[in-house]
C-alpha cells in the first residue's frame, strides 16, 4: 500500500502531521506506538516496512500478557516521519485530537522458530496474514505476533508471545501513558460531561 490514501485524508495546510513521502531503507527497522485520543481513545501500532509505516489501530492498546488478544484494525500506511509526530490534530481534520508517542524503538522480523528474517520474506508473511516480530522498545520488549482474523483484510489480533518479558498479570496501556496524555483525556472527558449538562 502506498501513501496515496494517507495523503488524500489530510489537509496539510491545516494539520501539523507530516506530508506523506516514502523513505529509504535503514540498518534497523523502527516501530512506534502512539496514544491517539481522537473521537475515541486508541493506540496506533506502527511497523516500518518498505519505506512506510504499516499501521493498526488497537482500541485497548498493546499488552505484555499473552492471554490478551488485542483487536487491531489495519489502517492506511503512514510515512516513516510520522514515528516522531506528537501534537494536536485540529478539529475538522481526519483523526482530530491529541497524538503522543507511547513507545518506540526498533524491531526485527522473525519466523516461526524465532529466527530473524529479511524484510522481503516478512512482507510475504504480512500478505499471508500472520507476522511475528521481536520488539526492542522501552515498554514493549520480546516477541509478538499480528494475525489476520480472515473476516476481512482489516481485522487482526495483536498477541504477546510467552518469553522473559511476558507477564501473567493484568496489563493496561493507560498505566504507562504520559501524565500530559492522561491530563488531556481527563480534561476532554470533563468537557464532554459539561456539554451534556
Amino acid at each position: 500500500m502506498s501513501l496515496v490514501k494517507y495523503n488524500s485524508k489530510r489537509r496539510f495546510d491545516d494539520t501539523p502531521e507530516p506530508a506523506g513521502k516514502e523513505s529509504g531503507g535503514r540498518d534497523k527497522l523502527i516501530f512506534v506506538v502512539q496514544r491517539h485520543h481522537a473521537r475515541n481513545l486508541h493506540y496506533d501500532f506502527r511497523l516500518e516496512l518498505n519505506g512506510t509505516l504499516k499501521s493498526w489501530a488497537v482500541p485497548k492498546g498493546p499488552s505484555l500478557n499473552p492471554k490478551d488478544k488485542r483487536l487491531a484494525m489495519m489502517v492506511e500506511d503512514h510515512p516513516v516521519d510520522y514515528a516522531t509526530f506528537e501534537g494536536e490534530i485540529p478539529a475538522g481534520n481526519y483523526g482530530a485530537g491529541r497524538v503522543d508517542v507511547w513507545d518506540h524503538g526498533t524491531y526485527e522480523p522473525i519466523d516461526e522458530q524465532g529466527g530473524v528474517i529479511a524484510p522481503k520474506e516478512f512482507e510475504q508473511h504480512l500478505e499471508a496474514g500472520s507476522i511475528k516480530f521481536r520488539m526492542h522498545g522501552k515498554l514493549l520488549k520480546g516477541d509478538f505476533a499480528l494475525v489476520n482474523m480472515k473476516k476481512d483484510e482489516k481485522t487482526w489480533l495483536l498477541i504477546k508471545h510467552h518469553d522473559q518479558y511476558a507477564t501473567d498479570g493484568d496489563y493496561n496501556s493507560e498505566d504507562y501513558a504520559k501524565k500530559s496524555s492522561l491530563a488531556y483525556t481527563a480534561e476532554r472527558n470533563r468537557d464532554r460531561v459539561i456539554k451534556k449538562k
